[in-house]
């Protein structure tokens, strides 16, 4: 493969997976879909019970496989520039295996964001448990809330 063609190669793989980081759906209390938009929500009042810090992974714990796809290319590109001959073969392999393992690694990584679990307790005294992404809102014990319900999705605003 000549040298152009790797760059090219490189280059469209690299610019895969950049767009596929961009393609998440958001947990955030402040990202309303289209189909959100301008639809009546429920509105409880709430006493923020506790708070705690999570992790959320936006593609659901399952990689695409675009991140071990792309690694795997790239490593087995960079790898076979190295010897000649069947040593390039042997090092485009290994650069292949451990591309894709870094490249499943790196998307698993990206698709990780900042949550918190807020536990409210209703003015009925039911208790709720609602997961969101952190916004830089903060919510505290004792806090007075107000969950927004529609269609299944619940956020917590102040």
């Amino acid at each position: 493969m000549r040298t152009t063609s790797r760059l090219i190669v490189a280059t469209l793989i690299a610019g895969s997976l950049a767009m596929s980081g961009c393609a998440s759906n958001s947990s955030s209390p402040n990202v309303f879909t289209a189909s959100q938009a301008q639809r009546e929500q429920t509105v409880r009042m709430a006493t923020v019970d506790s708070v705690r810090a999570v992790r959320i992974s936006s593609n659901n714990g399952q990689p695409s496989g675009l991140g071990a796809v792309g690694g795997g290319a790239l490593g087995a590109l960079a790898g076979s520039t190295i010897g000649g001959g069947r040593g390039s073969i042997a090092t485009g392999i290994i650069g292949g295996i451990g591309g894709a393992v870094a490249g499943n690694a790196v998307e698993n990584s990206v698709a990780m964001r900042d949550g918190v679990e807020i536990t409210v307790r209703l003015d009925n005294g039911d208790m709720r448990a609602v997961t969101q992404t952190t916004t830089g809102e903060i919510f505290r014990a004792g806090d007075r809330v107000r969950l927004l319900s529609s269609g299944g999705v619940t956020r917590v605003t102040h």
